[in-house]
C-alpha cells in the first residue's frame, strides 16, 4: 500500500497540517528545537486525519484500526537513523520470565509477544499490520512505515545477555529486553526515503493561543468519556488472600459449578457490587435485554441478571462464551480459565462503553485496569 503520508497528499488531508500545526507549538513544552508530540496527540491526530478506530485505550498490541490493518504509532525524538524503542511490558508475567535465561528467555519472550498480537488479531479482525513512525528531529518530523510481524522464534539468533538486559534477533529486527522493567524493546531504522516535513517551532506559542481564544466562541465538548456515566470496567476476576483468581465454578467458570449439568458454553461476567453501588445508573434493571456490541461490529443481546445484578451475559448465553472463550482466550471446551492465562495475553478487564440506555460496547483492558478504575484512574 502506498505510504500515509502519500494517502494523505492524494486525497487533500489534514494529517500532515496537523502535524506541522502541532510541532510549531512545540514551545509550550520545551526549548529544544527537535519538535515535541505527545505520543497520545499523535495517535488521535492519525485515527482523526484516516478515519481508523482508536484502539489505544484497550492497550493491546495495535493503537489504531485502519481498514482491518493493524497500525502500531510510534513517535520518538532520533538523533540517527536508527532508536530502540517499547513495544512491550510483561510485568505480570516477570515471576515467569525468572525462570528462563538466554536463549531459552527469548523464545519465551517472542511467545508471549506473539501471542498478544494474535490475540489483536482475532479481537478487532486484523488481517495484515504494520508501524506507522513519526521521527523527530532538529526542525523537521520524519515519516515512514516498516514492518509489524510476529517475532520469528525459528530464526532467533545472536543471543547476548547481561546484569541488565538480553538481546537478541530474529534475521529481520533487533531486541533488547530489560530485565528490571520486564519490557520488550526493538530497535526501529530510520529509512533514506523517508517522507521529510520541515518544522518551523513557534518562538512566542502564548501570544498566539491567547490571540486565538481571547473574545471567540467556541464549542465545548460533549463526546469527552465520563467515569461511570459512558463506562465501566469490570474485573474477569476476584481477589482471594489478596491475590486475583478467576472463579473455578462461576464467572467465566460457571460452566464448571455444580448442582446441576450445565452447558460447556455456560459464563456471565462479574459485576462488582461496587460498580452499582457507585454507578446506580448505567446497565438498565435487571434482566432488561439491550444491544453489546463487539469489537468487530457484531452485536449481541444482553442483560444484567442473578442476585444484586452480579452478572452480565448474553442470549444465548453461548454467544459470550464462543466469542471471549473459543475466539479470543482460545480455550477449548472444559479448560479452566486462570490468572495466569490472562497474564499471559495481558489483559485481565473489560471495557462496557454506554452509547445510550440500550447500545452498549465492549473490549478488553489491560492488567490492573479496574483497580485503576475503582481508585480514579
Amino acid at each position: 500500500m502506498k505510504s500515509f503520508a502519500e494517502i494523505d497528499i492524494a486525497n487533500k488531508g489534514d494529517y500532515l497540517k496537523l502535524l506541522i500545526a502541532v510541532s510549531k507549538l512545540s514551545g509550550l513544552f520545551s526549548d529544544s528545537s527537535i519538535p515535541f508530540i505527545n505520543y497520545r496527540v499523535a495517535e488521535n491526530i492519525f485515527c482523526k486525519s484516516f478515519k481508523a478506530t482508536n484502539l489505544s485505550r484497550s492497550d493491546t498490541a495495535f493503537d489504531a484500526n485502519y481498514k482491518s490493518i493493524g497500525i502500531g504509532l510510534k513517535t520518538f525524538t532520533c538523533a540517527t537513523n536508527n532508536s530502540i524503542q517499547k513495544i512491550a511490558e510483561f510485568n505480570a508475567l516477570s515471576g515467569v520470565l525468572n525462570n528462563f535465561k538466554g536463549k531459552e528467555l527469548a523464545i519465551k519472550l517472542s511467545e508471549f509477544r506473539n501471542d498478544r498480537i494474535n490475540l489483536a488479531n482475532r479481537l478487532y479482525g486484523i488481517n495484515s499490520s504494520l508501524y506507522h513512525i513519526v521521527a523527530r528531529k532538529e526542525k523537521e518530523l520524519l515519516l515512514y512505515e516498516t514492518d509489524y510481524n510476529l517475532i520469528n522464534i525459528t530464526n532467533i539468533n545472536s543471543v547476548k545477555s547481561n546484569k541488565a538486559s538480553l538481546q537478541f534477533e530474529d534475521g529481520s529486527n533487533f531486541y533488547s529486553f530489560n530485565y528490571s522493567k520486564s519490557t520488550l524493546f526493538r530497535n526501529f531504522i530510520v529509512p533514506q526515503n523517508a517522507y521529510n516535513l520541515k518544522i518551523e517551532i513557534i518562538e512566542d506559542p502564548y501570544t498566539l493561543l491567547l490571540d486565538l481564544f481571547t473574545n471567540k466562541n467556541f464549542l465545548p465538548a460533549t463526546k469527552n468519556q465520563v467515569k461511570g456515566v459512558s463506562f465501566v470496567v469490570l474485573p474477569l476476576y476476584g481477589i482471594q488472600n489478596k491475590e486475583k483468581y478467576v472463579f473455578k465454578k462461576s464467572g467465566l467458570n460457571q460452566w464448571n459449578a455444580g448442582g446441576r449439568k450445565r452447558d460447556l458454553g455456560e459464563i456471565y461476567i462479574p459485576i462488582p457490587i461496587e460498580i452499582h453501588k457507585n454507578y446506580k445508573t448505567f446497565f438498565p434493571p435487571r434482566d432488561t435485554h439491550f444491544n453489546l456490541s463487539i469489537p468487530t461490529g457484531e452485536i449481541f443481546t444482553a442483560k444484567v441478571c442473578q442476585d444484586n445484578g452480579k452478572a452480565l451475559m448474553t442470549d444465548p448465553n453461548k454467544a459470550l462464551s464462543d466469542w471471549l472463550l473459543r475466539k479470543i482466550l482460545r480455550l477449548k471446551e472444559g479448560v479452566l480459565l486462570t490468572i495466569q492465562k490472562l497474564d499471559e495475553l495481558g489483559f485481565d478487564s473489560v471495557i462496557i462503553t454506554k452509547t445510550d440506555d440500550c447500545n452498549f460496547k465492549i473490549d478488553i483492558m489491560k492488567t490492573d485496569s479496574y483497580e485503576q478504575f475503582m481508585v480514579g484512574g
